[in-house]
C-alpha cells in the first residue's frame, strides 16, 4: 500500500497545483515529481517499487490530462474516473511487490515519536491530501456523468446550494478526523447534520404556488444526493485505505 500512499500524495498536490497554475502541461509534472521525491524520501527504490512506481506515474499523468480533458470539453466526464479508480485497484492488487516504507520518512516518524508505523502515516497524508481539490474534482465528475452538471451557461443546480466547494472539503476533512481518532459515531453524525441543514434550502426552491425555478427541485435535489454520496464514500473510503496500511 506505500506506493498507493505515494500516488494519494502526487495526485493531491497536483490538483492543488492544477487550480493555482493556469498552465496545463505543469501540474501533471509537477504531481510525478512529487511521486517520485515521496518514493525516494520513503525508500522504495526496490525492483517491486520501481514497477509500481511505473504504472503510479502513468496513472498520475492519466488523470491530469483526462481532467483537464473533461473539464475542457465537458465530455468523457467518466474517463478520468476509470484511470484514478484502475490505478487504485492495480496498485491495491499489486501491493505486495512493495516495500515497507523507510527512508527518511522511517527516521522522522522515529524522531518525532509518532505512535504509528511509516505506512499509515504516508497514507493519512495521502488521505489528507485527497479530500481537498482531488475529492472536489471525483465529485464533479460523478456529478457530470449521471448528467446533474448541466452545459456551460445554463442554470446550474450548484447556483441554488451556494458553498459546496468549500463545504465539501471541510466536512470530508472533519469525517476523516473524527474516523482517525476512532469516533466513527461523531463521523456518522456529521452525515446526518449536513442533510438536516441542507433540507430547508432545498425545499424553499419552490415558489408559494409549488412550481419549480428554473433550474427545478427535482435537479437540486438530485445533484445534492449524488454529490453528497460521492463526497461520503470518499471520506469513509479513505478510512478503509488507511485501516489497511500496517
Amino acid at each position: 500500500m506505500s506506493m498507493l500512499a505515494a500516488l494519494l500524495i502526487a495526485v493531491g498536490v497536483g490538483d492543488i497545483s492544477r487550480r493555482l497554475i493556469r498552465t496545463t502541461w505543469l501540474p501533471p509534472l509537477i504531481g510525478v515529481a512529487v511521486l517520485v521525491d515521496v518514493a525516494l524520501a520513503a525508500g522504495l527504490w526496490h525492483l517491486g517499487d520501481l514497477v509500481l512506481l511505473a504504472i503510479a506515474a502513468i496513472a498520475c499523468v492519466g488523470w491530469q490530462v483526462t481532467c483537464e480533458r473533461a473539464e475542457r470539453t465537458g465530455r468523457h466526464q467518466a474517463t478520468p474516473l476509470v484511470v484514478f479508480g484502475t490505478a487504485i485497484a492495480v496498485l491495491i492488487l499489486l501491493s505486495g511487490w512493495a516495500s515497507d516504507v523507510g527512508g527518511l520518512v522511517e527516521r522522522w516518524t522515529s524522531w518525532v515519536g509518532l505512535d504509528a508505523s511509516p505506512d499509515r502515516v504516508l497514507m493519512v497524508l495521502g488521505v489528507l491530501l485527497v479530500q481537498l481539490a482531488t475529492a472536489n474534482q471525483v465529485v464533479r465528475l460523478v456529478l457530470g456523468s449521471v448528467g446533474a452538471v448541466k452545459p456551460a451557461g445554463q442554470p446550474q443546480a450548484s447556483d441554488q446550494l451556494k458553498g459546496g466547494r468549500l463545504l465539501g472539503p471541510m466536512e470530508r476533512l472533519l469525517i476523516v478526523g473524527l474516523g482517525l481518532a476512532g469516533q466513527l459515531t461523531m463521523a456518522s453524525a456529521v452525515v446526518a447534520a449536513k442533510s438536516i441543514i441542507r433540507f430547508p434550502e432545498i425545499s424553499s426552491k419552490r415558489d408559494r404556488n409549488g412550481n419549480a425555478e428554473r433550474v427545478g427541485i427535482d435537479d437540486v435535489t438530485e445533484y445534492f444526493l449524488v454529490g453528497s454520496l460521492a463526497s461520503w464514500i470518499l471520506a469513509f473510503g479513505s478510512l478503509a485505505l488507511v485501516a489497511a496500511a500496517h
